[in-house]
């Protein structure tokens, strides 16, 4: 299933959530420009390599590389390929833009950013000695399919599904889409080299940190 539109209406035009896709797509088009080695050696460079941050890998990092910490960030604007970057940035826009609505362009970016941080280190809780570096924006926008969760349960999305030679596009509500995305990712059924765990906590970070970002007055449906 890949969802396609949600029906819920966005008032405002979500310049955070574009920039945001813009960005991602900058970095990746960055990538393609390397060769295979500088390209390696860039995404270890910005990515987040869990060993590397608690000490624990066999060889430390060379010395001129960005400082560890930092990665947390920096690694969610990474990607391994055309159809990760396009898959992340599918549910950025379609859930992104009703997020960047409710709290506003910069409350989002906030939160989006927050959110990505604390899914990157439930993945170095749960994985502290891996020596391969984690990439991608997944864990950010778990968080914000959390939020949608929260404050837009009722709402549908339009999502095309396929089986063998069937393809529709069917109206599914977003908390059975959500539910069934997040048992997926409970499961570790999410296909492999995948950080489910950063997938998580993001998610469950998105759950708890709405409530904090939302303006005075504002509650989840």
């Amino acid at each position: 299933m890949i969802p396609l539109k949600d029906d819920n209406p966005t008032f405002r035009t979500p310049y955070m959530t574009m920039g945001l896709i813009a960005a991602n797509i900058a970095v990746y088009l960055y990538q393609l420009l390397l060769s295979l080695p500088a390209e390696r050696l860039f995404i270890y460079d910005y990515g987040l390599v869990p060993a590397w941050l608690t000490g624990l890998a066999s060889l430390p990092p060379p010395p001129d590389f960005l400082p560890r910490p930092l990665t947390v960030v920096t690694s969610m604007f990474l990607h391994g390929g055309i159809l990760h970057l396009a898959g992340n940035m599918l549910y950025l826009w379609i859930f992104g833009n009703n997020i960047e609505d409710a709290l506003g362009p910069a409350r989002f970016l906030a939160f989006y950013l927050l959110g990505g941080v604390l899914a990157a280190l439930a993945f170095v809780a749960t994985s502290p000695g891996a020596e391969v570096p984690m990439i991608g924006a997944s864990g950010a926008i778990a968080a914000v399919l959390g939020a949608y969760l929260l404050l837009y349960p009722r709402a549908k999305v339009l999502v095309l599904f396929w089986f063998f030679v069937l393809v529709q596009v069917v109206r599914v509500p977003a908390l059975l889409l959500l539910g069934l995305w997040f048992l997926l990712q409970v499961l570790g059924l999410g296909g492999p080299g995948v950080a489910w765990t950063a997938h998580l906590g993001g998610f469950v970070a998105g759950l708890a940190l709405i409530r904090l970002f939302l303006p005075r007055g504002m509650r989840p449906r």
